[in-house]
């Protein structure tokens, strides 16, 4: 059995690119899967209403609310169907208010939060927008839920893999006429002009496109994939680190993977 490696190549605040070799394409999609829709995030789920005097419905002031992300602890908190409360509670929600008066706009910074670490993650989202003498009072709750319910609890804003390219070149066939280099759309051929022939200078970034090969007069190019390696890549809607949510992840999927060797197991 071959061992999985893994190899973070970027990582930032909101993305993070790593490569994952030895592993079978269902795994990786199964990773993906439970990236987007089974690590829990915060969303707000219940709004009242107490006054709304914009040319909003309510309705669509709450499902707007909805989707604002907003940043997201989830060593304090747990999932509602988790909690033993009758309504709402501290360990299981979080209330934000959001009021004003216009002329004005008011944004996603303008909702209040009773927990200093449960704001939204970004301040500038417009939420509604206010004439003179019209005024907004409202009050939500936010809870923990999972995009698998609805895609408002989606940590991702991109998750997403593909195999990771093999680009082989015939030097005996290939005449260097540059046609590959000019019509790659990424350029990830270049002549090197020492050599005096064409080389692969960004393997990573090829979409697996073909256009090279296909433009090859002589048939000097071989565009290909390494079926037990990808590149995954995940971008965060900064409600979780990608880290933290690769991370959960993977515990669900291994989890999972438990509870089949525990079925097997028990049954046999």
């Amino acid at each position: 059995m071959s061992c999985m490696e893994i190899e973070i190549k970027n990582r930032t605040d909101d993305q993070i690119t790593f490569i994952i070799e030895g592993v079978d394409v269902s795994l990786v999609n199964a990773l993906r899967r439970i990236c987007m829709v089974e690590v829990p995030t915060m969303a707000i789920e219940t709004v009242e209403i107490l006054k709304n005097d914009a040319r909003i419905f309510d309705e669509a002031l709450a499902h707007r609310l909805g989707l604002v992300p907003l940043t997201t602890d989830l060593e304090s908190l747990i999932l509602p169907e988790d909690c033993d409360c009758e309504n709402h509670c501290p360990r299981c929600s979080v209330s934000l208010v959001l009021e004003g008066k216009g002329p004005q706009t008011l944004h996603s910074g303008d909702l209040k939060s009773e927990d200093p670490n449960l704001k939204p993650v970004y301040d500038t989202i417009p939420l509604v927008k206010l004439k003179d003498g019209e005024e907004v009072v409202l009050q939500a709750i936010a809870q923990l839920g999972i995009g698998k319910d609805h895609a408002k609890w989606q940590p991702t804003s991109t998750c997403a893999y593909k195999h990771y390219p093999q680009i082989t070149i015939d030097n005996d066939k290939c005449e260097a006429c540059l046609q590959c280099v000019e019509e790659c759309p990424r350029s990830v051929l270049e002549y090197d002009e020492k050599k005096k022939s064409i080389k692969v200078v960004d393997l990573e970034n090829c979409s697996l496109c073909r256009t090279c090969e296909k433009d090859c007069q002589n048939q000097a190019i071989t565009v290909d994939i390494i079926k037990d390696k990808f590149i995954f890549h995940i971008e965060s809607d900064g409600s979780l680190s990608p880290t933290e949510i690769l991370s959960r992840a993977s515990d669900i999927l291994a989890g999972k993977a438990d509870k089949i060797i525990d079925f097997k197991e028990g049954g046999s």
